[in-house]
């Protein structure tokens, strides 16, 4: 089996981000062309994190809420409890994808989750994101070293809203969010990681698949 081929899941729970991103990093830096791809799925504790280009006035009222200068692209967007984080650690080169065909394919893959739920989305070239009547419902931030990506995307399930208010989220004033349960009350909530875990495989090509729920293993 080529590590082209392979894939490793970890599904991590609730985790803090900050350590989360520093291990994102280290395993970026330390791979090399054996090192099998991964995808993280999980929820953060409450927080706001700024892209590299964050401008700070786009940080309305913070409050109590921790602030984090990552290094993704895009301007802020808030994290906490409820909302689904998908974090690809994809060779782009192995895979012979570009940075647009990855956006791409996480932008069909929630697309394709919501539909699954009666729900009508749409993704939108000058605003990267996945849209329902023109509220944002899930986000996406990438970066690339050595042509490995690393971070994600984020898809609002069933969390506080209230925090987006503090901010411009994506940096856009006034703009709308919304949620899976809002959308679709009583929907099965439990089973959308999984769904979206099986679309970005599809979309991908993994054919191997192994599952932890731990960064140890």
């Amino acid at each position: 089996m080529q590590p082209a081929d392979q894939l490793i899941v970890r599904s991590l729970g609730r985790r803090p981000y900050e350590p989360t991103w520093r291990r994102m990093q280290a395993l970026t830096t330390g791979r090399d062309a054996e090192t099998v791809d991964e995808i993280w799925l999980l929820e953060h504790d409450p927080v706001f994190t700024q892209g590299q280009a964050g401008k700070v006035e786009h940080l309305l009222d913070p409050g109590d809420i921790p602030v984090i200068q990552a290094d993704r692209g895009g301007q802020v967007t808030y994290h906490g409890p409820g909302q689904l984080l998908a974090y690809l650690m994809i060779d782009l080169r192995r895979r012979k994808l570009g940075v647009r065909d990855t956006v791409s394919l996480m932008e069909q893959a929630v697309v394709s989750v919501l539909a699954d739920l009666d729900i009508q989305a749409y993704p939108k070239a000058d605003a990267p994101g996945v849209y329902v009547d023109e509220a944002k419902i899930s986000s996406l931030g990438l970066r690339v070293r050595r042509g490995c990506t690393f971070h994600g995307l984020a898809l609002n399930v069933d969390m506080d809203l209230s925090p987006f208010l503090r901010i411009n989220p994506c940096g856009y004033a006034g703009l709308s969010m919304t949620q899976i349960s809002r959308l679709r009350p009583g929907a099965d909530l439990a089973a959308v990681p999984e769904r979206l875990l099986n679309y970005l495989i599809e979309q991908i090509g993994y054919t191997s698949v192994s599952r932890t729920t731990s960064w140890d293993e």
